[in-house]
């Protein structure tokens, strides 16, 4: 089991929404990360000592350049929109404890191992995760914007008694992630209207009977290109292929191979910046599931529920 992570592995346990996107922007026109964070190896938190307004933090999530266009694409590169207003959830709804806090709680840190009712609970939201995301799925069309599916989401999740998880971690401020094209993930919805030719990934955590389900998947939007297509396509082979091999007593590095191998066959290179994790009573907790090569320590165990995250691939220099 793993109970912990090294201090190389600390410095990746970013688990903040708004603080992974400003993880994975350019740093070359902003300041360094070392003076955008500070990291306290005790709690596993990276605290930011910059104030700035949400509007403010948007236009980091984007690599901008001086060219609207992507290179060799036709695509304009994406831009942020307008956030509306946070959704509410009505009073009855048990919330998680870190709602409102405006505090990232961290990874937590210890193996969740589920008893009987533990797998049951986690069975109930796990279903509701998979239906809501099945829904969202289907409203993925040219001109709807992400914020339209957010209010879509929000609004199935709490008429089935649940919670949004995302909303109010961390200070995110909506109800479901939408990250179209280049945006990694953890995408905050918006005024942006989808276009023919995008891909989408929608990530959907829903927190019932005081448990997460927490689960995603890139929809295409109208007419996409082959290359996206193959993108999506391998990426999803990735987490299938790692799916397959999650036994008792596998050790969790093998998830990592068994991803970069195949990735490795079609050139792509695997995003590191982010990491799959223990999910249950607490939304993210040990282990630790890193999705490339690795020497960590740790072997799974009967009864944990950890999540794979399919985080696209990025394509190598041919």
């Amino acid at each position: 089991m793993a109970s912990g992570a090294s201090p190389q592995l600390q410095m990746r346990l970013k688990s903040s929404f708004i603080r992974d996107r400003l993880l994975r922007c350019s740093t070359s026109r902003h300041q360094p990360l070392p003076q955008l964070f500070r990291y306290n190896p005790g709690t596993k938190h990276v605290s930011m000592q910059l104030s700035r307004t949400l509007s403010g933090l948007t236009n980091l999530f984007f690599n901008r350049r001086n060219l609207d266009e992507l290179p060799n694409s036709k695509r304009k590169r994406l831009r942020p929109g307008k956030v509306s207003p946070r959704r509410q959830v009505p009073k009855n709804i048990p919330r998680p404890p870190y709602v409102n806090s405006m505090i990232p709680p961290g990874i937590a840190s210890g193996a969740e191992v589920h008893d009987k009712k533990g797998i049951e609970c986690m069975r109930a939201s796990g279903r509701l995760a998979a239906q809501v995301l099945q829904y969202a799925g289907t409203l993925v069309k040219p001109g709807i914007t992400t914020d339209e599916i957010d209010q879509a989401v929000h609004q199935m999740i709490i008429d089935n008694g649940a919670y949004p998880s995302p909303l109010g971690y961390g200070s995110f401020p909506k109800s479901v992630c939408t990250s179209v094209n280049e945006c990694i993930c953890h995408g905050i919805p918006d005024s942006r209207a989808l276009e023919d030719g995008d891909i989408i990934n929608i990530d959907v955590t829903v927190y019932l009977n005081g448990y997460h389900g927490d689960t995603s998947a890139t929809f295409y939007c109208g007419d996409v290109d082959d290359e996206a297509k193959k993108l999506v396509q391998v990426t999803k082979e990735c987490l299938d292929k790692a799916i397959s091999i999650c036994a008792p007593g596998v050790e969790f590095k093998k998830i990592g191979k068994t991803i970069h191998d195949h990735a490795d066959k079609y050139r792509y290179g695997v995003v590191r910046q982010f990491v799959g994790h223990g999910v249950g009573s607490v939304f993210h907790a040990d282990p630790v599931i890193l999705h490339y090569r690795n020497n960590e320590s740790g072997r799974m165990v009967l009864n944990q529920t950890f999540t794979i995250d399919k985080a696209r691939h990025r394509n190598r220099h041919r």
